[in-house]
């Protein structure tokens, strides 16, 4: 009698493994953080971007204020426990909407979160205003999260190309000068310790006077690296066991993400920020049908966010 077992790769099955183990999912337990993808377009190109921003990369269109509210509208209606509404790109700060789409978010209470790299779309004088006028009236629940890959200049501008360093500090000193409350995201692309990291930016909160807790992994974020070339393993139901983790902790089981595709006539729901080019994680046009379980099934959820143990929700 032939063996009818079918031959799996890893990450191909969205039910089993390699192995012919069972996948292992995550419940949306409590929506949390709904967040809101600007666009792919950046004023930099960054070599190991997740999400491949640039100057050129519109493969995820400018969100406006129109599509936005109905989906603040439907956290309603379904009654999620929303804290934070959240904006990434691309550079948030470009998208020509920006400042309507924070307000709209403020203005139902809730905590506002924008990540930026706090460059020259961050700083020029209608954005600045725009900033200065939600500061004024809604103070700290409105944070902006630097995206800073290293404490030392040199490494950061490997990454993001010469003079950054220099123009994203001065971006940080005028949000500092202004009141505003910062996080920060960097990166260990390099290697160094967590101690290490924290010390680096420690001191360099400490050069600058920014009111940045180098300690707290919430506002001070250190990502995991995602190199799709590296081998990690799947996730199956035996793992939260073996790893002493909860599914519940697992960013899938506390946020969405809103993204408006190019070409396409709605926006559609991902199950997570990191894997916005990956249809399979696409589930639907509505936030009800995003209550969905989702399955495991890349290797970035094994390796940034179940054996990394990373999110990116303040």
């Amino acid at each position: 009698m032939n063996d009818q077992t079918p031959v799996l790769e890893k990450f191909s099955h969205p039910d089993l493994t390699a192995k012919g183990e069972a996948r292992a999912s995550v419940a949306l337990t409590g929506a949390k953080t709904l967040w809101f993808n600007t666009g792919t377009l950046c004023n930099i190109t960054c070599v190991n971007c997740y999400i491949e921003s640039s100057p050129e990369n519109d493969r995820l269109a400018y969100l406006t204020a129109a599509e936005m509210v109905p989906y603040l509208d439907e956290i309603e209606a379904l009654d999620w426990p929303v804290e934070e509404i959240a904006f990434t790109g691309g550079e948030p700060f470009l998208n020509p909407e920006i400042i309507t789409m924070i307000e709209a978010g403020l203005a139902r209470g809730y905590a506002v979160l924008v990540l930026t790299n706090a460059m020259k779309p961050m700083m020029r004088a209608r954005v600045q205003d725009g900033l200065l006028r939600l500061r004024e009236r809604y103070g700290d629940k409105l944070t902006l999260r630097i995206s800073f890959d290293h404490f030392d200049s040199k490494r950061h501008d490997e990454e993001r190309g010469a003079g950054a360093y220099d123009i994203t500090i001065k971006g940080m000193q005028w949000l500092r000068d202004h009141g505003f409350r910062m996080a920060l995201a960097g990166r260990t692309v390099w290697g160094d310790s967590e101690g290490d990291s924290r010390a680096g930016y420690a001191a360099l909160y400490a050069r600058h006077d920014f009111k940045i807790d180098a300690y707290s992994p919430a506002m001070t974020v250190l990502f995991p690296e995602m190199d799709e070339r590296v081998e990690v393993p799947e996730i199956t139901n035996a793992c939260w066991g073996i790893l002493n983790k909860s599914p519940n902790d697992v960013m899938c089981a506390s946020s969405r993400m809103v993204v408006k595709r190019k070409g396409a006539e709605k926006p559609a729901v991902l199950a997570c920020t990191l894997l916005a080019y990956s249809e399979e994680f696409e589930m639907g046009q509505t936030l009800r049908e995003a209550e969905a379980d989702v399955k495991l099934n890349h290797r970035h959820c094994a390796k940034f966010c179940v054996l990394g143990g990373a999110s990116c929700s303040v």
